[in-house]
């Protein structure tokens, strides 16, 4: 992942961007986020990969500002999920879930100038079932067999 924009985290908690030679802040990387450029946030002190945190802050900033996208009782459940038997199966399942309704997103703003709005909705609806149903079925297959049903093939 030679394309990664590297990050550096200092110990006075300034973030330097490697690429542009500056330092940034956490408004930059959720500009970086926004435009989908690939990077990692590495800790000096440790040499860790902290990307992970680093988003989790900026996802505290957003909620904690405007209109929160998750709920307490979402949030609850989220983390009723941690440690339990389920917890990479629901990972799994939430990244699988947020890439269909990424695709699904694209492929609105690209189907609605083709037809009637409602004739896209209405499309868009049959493939969004298909898909999940599939997404589904394989989760269902996974978590009664361990494993992996698209690598057991």
């Amino acid at each position: 992942m030679s394309n990664e924009r590297i990050i550096k985290k200092y110990p006075n908690r300034r973030l330097y961007d490697t690429e542009q030679s500056k330092y940034i802040t956490l408004s930059d990387v959720r500009e970086l986020v926004m435009d989908c450029v690939r990077f990692k946030v590495i800790d000096t002190s440790s040499s860790n990969d902290i990307t992970r945190q680093i988003l989790m802050q900026i996802i505290i900033e957003e909620e904690s500002g405007g209109k929160p996208l998750f709920s307490a009782e979402m949030l609850a459940q989220l983390i009723r999920f941690y440690g339990g038997t389920m917890q990479g199966l629901f990972a799994r399942y939430l990244e699988e879930s947020f890439n269909l309704f990424a695709k699904q997103q694209e492929e609105m703003g690209g189907t609605l100038p083709l037809s009637s709005p409602l004739e896209s909705f209405n499309r868009l609806t049959q493939q969004n079932l298909k898909m999940w149903n599939s997404l589904q079925q394989s989760f269902l297959h996974a978590a009664a067999m361990g494993g992996n049903p698209k690598k057991e093939a």
